[in-house]
């Protein structure tokens, strides 16, 4: 059946409305921080992160594993000095 042209033109300017999921503008901006800071790290598995920062380290921030000594831009070094002392 062909749709009559009303009803077209109003499918068309049919708005998108955001997803009401709770999360917040906020909550949305740090999650996409963490997301650089993690491809800056080089993009490490969970055992790469234990190994470098501890049991802890998968549930740290980015912000709490620079303040423990390792920043996300020296990750990949602090990882090779950590292999290389096994």
């Amino acid at each position: 059946m062909k749709k009559s042209k009303k009803h077209r033109a109003a499918a068309k300017t049919r708005r998108v409305k955001p997803a009401k999921n709770g999360v917040s503008a906020a909550a949305i901006k740090a999650r996409a921080a963490g997301l650089k800071l993690f491809k800056v790290a080089g993009r490490p598995t969970k055992q790469d992160v234990i190994l470098v920062y501890g049991k802890k380290g998968p549930v740290m921030t980015w912000a709490q594993r620079a303040a423990a000594g390792v920043p996300a831009a020296k990750f990949q070094a602090a990882l090779a000095a950590k292999r290389a002392g096994r």
